[in-house]
Protein backbone atom coordinates (compact mmCIF):
# COMPACT_ATOMS: atom_id res chain seq x y z
CA UNK A 1 0.00 0.00 0.00
CA UNK A 2 2.66 2.38 0.64
CA UNK A 3 4.75 1.60 -2.56
CA UNK A 4 1.41 3.08 -4.60
CA UNK A 5 1.74 6.36 -3.12
CA UNK A 6 2.50 9.21 -4.81
CA UNK A 7 6.15 10.67 -4.11
CA UNK A 8 4.20 13.93 -2.01
CA UNK A 9 2.35 11.59 -0.01
CA UNK A 10 5.66 9.56 1.42
CA UNK A 11 7.52 12.34 1.87
CA UNK A 12 4.84 14.04 4.06
CA UNK A 13 4.52 10.54 5.76
CA UNK A 14 8.15 10.63 5.72
CA UNK A 15 8.26 14.23 7.29
CA UNK A 16 5.68 13.00 9.76
CA UNK A 17 7.38 9.75 11.01
CA UNK A 18 10.86 12.27 11.72
CA UNK A 19 8.89 14.44 13.59
CA UNK A 20 7.67 11.69 15.76
CA UNK A 21 10.04 9.87 16.73
CA UNK A 22 10.44 6.13 18.53
CA UNK A 23 9.65 7.40 22.19
CA UNK A 24 5.89 8.05 21.73
CA UNK A 25 5.75 4.17 20.18
CA UNK A 26 7.96 2.58 23.14
CA UNK A 27 5.92 4.38 25.98
CA UNK A 28 2.52 3.58 24.27
CA UNK A 29 4.01 0.48 24.30
CA UNK A 30 4.70 0.54 27.71
CA UNK A 31 1.09 1.54 28.93
CA UNK A 32 -1.31 -0.48 26.46
CA UNK A 33 0.48 -3.88 26.40
CA UNK A 34 -0.49 -6.48 29.34
CA UNK A 35 -0.79 -9.82 29.16
CA UNK A 36 -4.20 -11.74 28.12
CA UNK A 37 -4.50 -15.01 29.30
CA UNK A 38 -6.79 -15.69 32.28
CA UNK A 39 -6.26 -17.89 35.15
CA UNK A 40 -10.13 -19.00 34.87
CA UNK A 41 -10.35 -19.05 31.17
CA UNK A 42 -7.45 -19.78 29.87
CA UNK A 43 -5.35 -22.29 33.02
CA UNK A 44 -2.71 -23.67 30.32
CA UNK A 45 -1.39 -20.41 30.30
CA UNK A 46 -0.42 -20.60 34.47
CA UNK A 47 1.33 -23.13 36.60
CA UNK A 48 1.09 -22.89 40.09
CA UNK A 49 -0.77 -19.78 39.75
CA UNK A 50 2.31 -18.56 38.52
CA UNK A 51 2.15 -16.82 34.52
CA UNK A 52 4.28 -18.29 32.54
CA UNK A 53 6.29 -15.98 30.73
CA UNK A 54 9.94 -16.41 28.24
CA UNK A 55 12.41 -14.15 28.20
CA UNK A 56 15.03 -13.96 24.88
CA UNK A 57 16.45 -11.99 22.50
CA UNK A 58 17.37 -12.37 18.49
CA UNK A 59 19.05 -10.47 15.48
CA UNK A 60 17.53 -8.29 12.54
CA UNK A 61 18.55 -6.97 9.19
CA UNK A 62 18.22 -3.01 9.03
CA UNK A 63 18.77 -1.21 5.32
CA UNK A 64 22.36 -0.81 4.73
CA UNK A 65 23.17 2.92 5.10
CA UNK A 66 26.42 4.22 7.12
CA UNK A 67 23.91 5.78 9.63
CA UNK A 68 22.77 2.38 10.33
CA UNK A 69 26.03 0.71 10.36
CA UNK A 70 27.38 3.03 12.86
CA UNK A 71 24.59 2.53 15.40
CA UNK A 72 23.91 -0.71 15.20
CA UNK A 73 27.36 -2.44 13.51
CA UNK A 74 27.65 -4.87 10.90
CA UNK A 75 28.72 -8.91 11.99
CA UNK A 76 31.31 -10.42 10.39
CA UNK A 77 31.64 -13.30 8.31
CA UNK A 78 34.04 -15.31 6.24
CA UNK A 79 34.37 -13.01 3.70
CA UNK A 80 34.93 -9.93 5.58
CA UNK A 81 31.18 -8.72 6.79
CA UNK A 82 27.30 -9.91 6.04
CA UNK A 83 25.50 -7.57 3.39
CA UNK A 84 23.24 -5.97 6.13
CA UNK A 85 24.13 -4.44 9.29
CA UNK A 86 22.11 -5.98 12.06
CA UNK A 87 20.12 -4.54 15.52
CA UNK A 88 19.79 -7.00 18.15
CA UNK A 89 15.98 -6.90 20.00
CA UNK A 90 14.95 -8.72 23.53
CA UNK A 91 11.60 -9.40 24.28
CA UNK A 92 9.07 -10.40 27.37
CA UNK A 93 6.66 -12.60 26.19
CA UNK A 94 3.25 -14.22 27.69
CA UNK A 95 4.26 -17.82 26.19
CA UNK A 96 -0.03 -18.62 25.75
CA UNK A 97 -0.65 -15.67 23.86
CA UNK A 98 2.52 -14.72 22.35
CA UNK A 99 1.69 -11.38 23.20
CA UNK A 100 4.76 -9.44 23.40
CA UNK A 101 4.61 -7.68 27.31
CA UNK A 102 8.27 -5.65 26.82
CA UNK A 103 10.56 -4.81 24.15
CA UNK A 104 14.33 -3.13 23.81
CA UNK A 105 16.62 -2.59 20.98
CA UNK A 106 20.09 -2.11 20.91
CA UNK A 107 23.00 -2.48 18.56
CA UNK A 108 24.49 -6.43 17.00
CA UNK A 109 27.61 -6.06 19.64
CA UNK A 110 25.62 -5.18 22.51
CA UNK A 111 25.46 -7.82 25.28
CA UNK A 112 22.10 -10.12 25.11
CA UNK A 113 21.91 -9.69 29.05
CA UNK A 114 22.52 -5.59 28.50
CA UNK A 115 19.24 -5.44 26.11
CA UNK A 116 17.12 -7.82 28.33
CA UNK A 117 17.82 -6.03 31.28
CA UNK A 118 15.43 -3.14 31.46
CA UNK A 119 13.11 -5.86 30.34
CA UNK A 120 12.87 -7.02 33.95
CA UNK A 121 11.11 -3.72 35.21
CA UNK A 122 8.00 -5.70 33.92
CA UNK A 123 8.40 -8.86 35.49
CA UNK A 124 5.46 -9.42 38.21
CA UNK A 125 5.38 -11.49 41.38
CA UNK A 126 2.96 -13.84 39.77
CA UNK A 127 5.14 -14.57 36.98
CA UNK A 128 6.89 -17.82 36.43
CA UNK A 129 10.00 -16.42 33.79
CA UNK A 130 11.64 -19.01 31.83
CA UNK A 131 15.08 -18.21 29.82
CA UNK A 132 17.52 -20.42 28.27
CA UNK A 133 21.24 -20.64 29.23
CA UNK A 134 22.51 -17.33 27.56
CA UNK A 135 21.76 -15.70 31.02
CA UNK A 136 24.58 -17.73 33.21
CA UNK A 137 26.15 -15.05 35.66
CA UNK A 138 24.91 -14.52 39.43
CA UNK A 139 24.14 -11.01 38.79
CA UNK A 140 22.19 -11.76 35.81
CA UNK A 141 19.88 -14.18 38.32
CA UNK A 142 20.19 -11.82 41.59
CA UNK A 143 18.63 -9.05 39.21
CA UNK A 144 15.87 -10.76 37.62
CA UNK A 145 15.31 -12.44 41.24
CA UNK A 146 14.75 -9.40 42.82
CA UNK A 147 11.73 -8.74 40.26
CA UNK A 148 9.46 -10.94 42.67
CA UNK A 149 9.13 -13.02 40.19
CA UNK A 150 9.93 -17.04 40.25
CA UNK A 151 12.76 -17.93 37.64
CA UNK A 152 13.24 -21.41 35.56
CA UNK A 153 16.27 -20.28 33.56
CA UNK A 154 18.22 -23.10 31.84
CA UNK A 155 22.32 -23.59 33.05
CA UNK A 156 24.93 -25.18 31.34
CA UNK A 157 25.99 -28.33 31.76
CA UNK A 158 29.04 -27.84 33.16
CA UNK A 159 28.48 -25.25 35.38
CA UNK A 160 29.92 -25.91 38.80
CA UNK A 161 26.82 -26.19 41.12
CA UNK A 162 27.49 -28.00 44.54
CA UNK A 163 25.16 -30.44 45.85
CA UNK A 164 23.94 -28.56 49.29
CA UNK A 165 20.86 -31.12 50.16
CA UNK A 166 19.74 -33.94 47.78
CA UNK A 167 15.42 -33.97 47.24
CA UNK A 168 13.44 -36.60 47.02
CA UNK A 169 12.56 -36.02 43.06
CA UNK A 170 15.62 -36.22 42.31
CA UNK A 171 17.02 -32.56 41.95
CA UNK A 172 18.83 -30.83 45.02
CA UNK A 173 19.38 -27.30 45.95
CA UNK A 174 22.88 -25.61 45.46
CA UNK A 175 24.30 -22.18 46.02
CA UNK A 176 25.63 -19.63 44.11
CA UNK A 177 28.31 -16.43 45.10
CA UNK A 178 29.09 -13.08 43.57
CA UNK A 179 32.64 -14.34 43.07
CA UNK A 180 35.18 -17.14 44.33
CA UNK A 181 36.05 -15.49 46.90
CA UNK A 182 32.64 -15.18 48.89
CA UNK A 183 32.11 -18.80 49.09
CA UNK A 184 34.59 -18.58 52.61
CA UNK A 185 32.78 -15.45 54.17
CA UNK A 186 29.38 -16.84 52.51
CA UNK A 187 28.85 -13.13 51.63
CA UNK A 188 25.91 -12.49 49.45
CA UNK A 189 25.02 -16.17 48.68
CA UNK A 190 22.02 -17.50 46.53
CA UNK A 191 20.23 -20.62 47.29
CA UNK A 192 18.30 -22.29 43.89
CA UNK A 193 17.16 -25.88 42.99
CA UNK A 194 18.68 -28.01 40.46
CA UNK A 195 17.17 -29.79 38.18
CA UNK A 196 19.31 -32.63 35.69
CA UNK A 197 17.80 -34.82 33.14
CA UNK A 198 17.90 -36.45 29.55
CA UNK A 199 15.56 -36.83 26.77
CA UNK A 200 15.13 -40.58 26.03
CA UNK A 201 14.56 -41.43 22.47
CA UNK A 202 16.15 -37.67 21.27
CA UNK A 203 18.90 -38.61 18.80
CA UNK A 204 19.17 -35.09 18.00
CA UNK A 205 18.91 -34.22 21.78
CA UNK A 206 21.66 -33.00 23.65
CA UNK A 207 22.54 -35.81 26.25
CA UNK A 208 22.31 -33.74 29.27
CA UNK A 209 19.84 -30.70 30.68
CA UNK A 210 20.13 -28.77 33.76
CA UNK A 211 17.63 -26.32 34.92
CA UNK A 212 17.87 -23.70 37.70
CA UNK A 213 14.84 -22.59 39.59
CA UNK A 214 13.62 -20.17 42.43
CA UNK A 215 11.08 -22.57 43.20
CA UNK A 216 12.34 -24.88 45.87
CA UNK A 217 10.09 -27.37 47.16
CA UNK A 218 9.94 -30.72 45.00
CA UNK A 219 6.27 -30.94 46.27
CA UNK A 220 4.78 -28.08 45.38
CA UNK A 221 7.28 -28.38 41.88
CA UNK A 222 8.09 -31.63 40.91
CA UNK A 223 10.93 -31.58 38.67
CA UNK A 224 9.39 -33.96 36.19
CA UNK A 225 6.86 -31.02 35.91
CA UNK A 226 9.36 -28.25 35.76
CA UNK A 227 11.73 -30.39 33.11
CA UNK A 228 8.63 -30.77 31.10
CA UNK A 229 7.08 -26.41 31.77
CA UNK A 230 10.49 -25.40 30.31
CA UNK A 231 9.68 -26.73 26.98
CA UNK A 232 7.13 -23.55 26.79
CA UNK A 233 10.31 -21.50 26.49
CA UNK A 234 10.21 -22.05 22.71
CA UNK A 235 7.01 -20.03 22.48
CA UNK A 236 9.32 -17.24 22.54
CA UNK A 237 10.98 -18.47 19.28
CA UNK A 238 7.63 -18.41 17.41
CA UNK A 239 6.92 -15.09 18.29
CA UNK A 240 10.34 -14.37 16.54
CA UNK A 241 9.24 -16.17 13.43
CA UNK A 242 5.89 -14.67 13.22
CA UNK A 243 7.57 -11.32 13.13
CA UNK A 244 10.58 -11.63 10.98
CA UNK A 245 8.76 -14.53 8.57
CA UNK A 246 5.18 -13.93 8.59
CA UNK A 247 4.61 -10.01 9.57
CA UNK A 248 7.56 -8.79 7.06
CA UNK A 249 7.00 -11.07 3.86
CA UNK A 250 8.88 -10.21 0.68
CA UNK A 251 11.14 -7.78 2.98
CA UNK A 252 14.83 -8.74 3.73
CA UNK A 253 15.08 -5.59 5.89
CA UNK A 254 12.91 -2.81 7.71
CA UNK A 255 12.09 -0.03 5.30
CA UNK A 256 13.69 2.95 7.42
CA UNK A 257 17.36 4.21 6.73
CA UNK A 258 18.14 6.28 9.80
CA UNK A 259 18.53 4.46 13.01
CA UNK A 260 15.92 6.37 15.17
CA UNK A 261 13.60 5.51 12.20
CA UNK A 262 14.55 1.60 12.85
CA UNK A 263 13.97 2.19 16.44
CA UNK A 264 10.38 3.74 15.67
CA UNK A 265 9.07 0.96 13.21
CA UNK A 266 10.78 -1.70 15.63
CA UNK A 267 7.84 -0.71 18.36
CA UNK A 268 5.58 -0.08 15.49
CA UNK A 269 5.74 -3.80 14.37
CA UNK A 270 5.73 -4.88 17.99
CA UNK A 271 2.42 -2.62 18.75
CA UNK A 272 1.14 -4.32 15.79
CA UNK A 273 2.21 -7.83 16.48
CA UNK A 274 0.56 -7.49 19.65
CA UNK A 275 -2.68 -6.13 17.63
CA UNK A 276 -2.94 -9.36 16.01
CA UNK A 277 -2.07 -11.40 19.56
CA UNK A 278 -4.91 -9.42 21.06
CA UNK A 279 -7.76 -9.75 18.13
CA UNK A 280 -6.89 -13.31 18.35
CA UNK A 281 -6.87 -13.90 21.96
CA UNK A 282 -10.48 -11.96 22.04
CA UNK A 283 -11.63 -14.79 19.23
CA UNK A 284 -10.62 -17.97 21.09
CA UNK A 285 -11.66 -16.79 23.88
CA UNK A 286 -15.20 -15.68 22.69
CA UNK A 287 -15.86 -19.09 20.41
CA UNK A 288 -13.17 -21.86 20.94
CA UNK A 289 -13.40 -21.57 25.12
CA UNK A 290 -11.63 -25.09 25.41
CA UNK A 291 -7.47 -25.07 26.36
CA UNK A 292 -6.91 -27.13 23.75
CA UNK A 293 -8.74 -25.13 20.89
CA UNK A 294 -7.51 -22.24 22.81
CA UNK A 295 -3.78 -24.01 22.12
CA UNK A 296 -4.28 -24.52 18.45
CA UNK A 297 -5.15 -20.91 17.96
CA UNK A 298 -2.09 -19.69 19.72
CA UNK A 299 0.27 -22.25 17.84
CA UNK A 300 -0.61 -20.79 14.67
CA UNK A 301 -0.36 -19.79 11.01
CA UNK A 302 -0.71 -15.97 11.21
CA UNK A 303 0.31 -15.32 8.06
CA UNK A 304 -3.44 -15.97 6.90
CA UNK A 305 -4.44 -13.58 9.53
CA UNK A 306 -4.23 -9.84 10.57
CA UNK A 307 -5.87 -6.99 11.96
CA UNK A 308 -7.02 -5.69 8.89
CA UNK A 309 -6.34 -8.62 6.29
CA UNK A 310 -9.44 -11.12 7.89
CA UNK A 311 -11.50 -12.26 4.59
CA UNK A 312 -14.38 -10.05 4.70
CA UNK A 313 -17.21 -11.07 3.38
CA UNK A 314 -19.61 -7.80 4.23
CA UNK A 315 -17.65 -5.05 2.63
CA UNK A 316 -19.87 -3.00 3.76
CA UNK A 317 -18.82 -3.56 7.32
CA UNK A 318 -15.06 -2.27 8.26
CA UNK A 319 -13.28 -0.19 11.05
CA UNK A 320 -13.70 2.84 8.90
CA UNK A 321 -17.47 2.74 9.20
CA UNK A 322 -19.10 5.20 11.35
CA UNK A 323 -19.14 4.15 15.04
CA UNK A 324 -22.44 2.65 15.67
CA UNK A 325 -21.30 0.02 12.79
CA UNK A 326 -18.10 -0.56 14.52
CA UNK A 327 -18.97 -3.12 17.28
CA UNK A 328 -20.87 -4.95 14.33
CA UNK A 329 -17.88 -5.15 12.79
CA UNK A 330 -15.76 -6.13 15.35
CA UNK A 331 -17.85 -9.01 16.30
CA UNK A 332 -18.20 -10.31 12.31
CA UNK A 333 -14.06 -9.85 12.62
CA UNK A 334 -13.83 -12.18 15.92
CA UNK A 335 -16.36 -14.78 14.24
CA UNK A 336 -13.99 -14.76 11.29
CA UNK A 337 -11.06 -15.49 13.27
CA UNK A 338 -12.36 -18.27 14.65
CA UNK A 339 -13.41 -20.16 11.95
CA UNK A 340 -10.00 -19.92 10.22
CA UNK A 341 -8.32 -23.32 9.95
CA UNK A 342 -4.99 -23.67 12.57
CA UNK A 343 -2.72 -26.68 13.07
CA UNK A 344 -0.88 -26.90 16.20
CA UNK A 345 2.53 -27.26 16.61
CA UNK A 346 2.89 -28.99 19.97
CA UNK A 347 5.21 -31.80 19.72
CA UNK A 348 6.69 -30.59 16.33
CA UNK A 349 10.51 -31.37 16.30
CA UNK A 350 12.59 -28.78 14.54
CA UNK A 351 16.97 -29.30 14.83
CA UNK A 352 18.84 -26.12 14.39
CA UNK A 353 20.39 -25.71 11.53
CA UNK A 354 21.22 -22.33 8.79
CA UNK A 355 18.47 -20.87 7.75
CA UNK A 356 20.12 -18.38 4.91
CA UNK A 357 23.12 -19.47 2.98
CA UNK A 358 26.11 -17.29 2.82
CA UNK A 359 26.49 -15.72 -0.44
CA UNK A 360 29.62 -16.68 -2.74
CA UNK A 361 29.71 -13.44 -4.23
CA UNK A 362 32.20 -10.31 -2.73
CA UNK A 363 30.66 -7.83 -0.31
CA UNK A 364 29.95 -4.32 -1.49
CA UNK A 365 32.40 -1.82 -0.21
CA UNK A 366 30.78 -0.13 2.90
CA UNK A 367 29.90 3.71 1.84
CA UNK A 368 30.43 3.14 -2.19
CA UNK A 369 28.23 2.81 -4.46
CA UNK A 370 28.03 0.68 -7.94
CA UNK A 371 26.89 1.78 -10.91
CA UNK A 372 25.79 0.00 -14.07
CA UNK A 373 28.42 0.83 -16.97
Amino acid sequence: MFARLPAIAKSSISHARQKVGFKPLKSLHARVCVPLASAVKQPHAFYAGLRLVAIDGSNFDVPDELANVSEFGRPGSRIGFTGYPQAKCAVLVECATHAILAANLGAYRTSEWDICEPLMERLQPDMLCLADRGFRGYGHWKRAQESGAQLLWRATSNRQLPVVTALADGSYLSVIYPNPGSRRTREGEITLRVIDYALPGQPAGEAHYRLITTLLDPTAAPALELARLYHERWEVEAVFAEMKTQMVQRRRTLRSKTPEGVRQEFYGWVLAHYAVCWLMHEAASAHRPSPIAFNSVNCRSRATFNYFGVPNRHPEISPLTRPRKRKQWHAHLLREAASLRCVSSRGRFNPRMVKRRQSSFPSHQIGTKIHNS
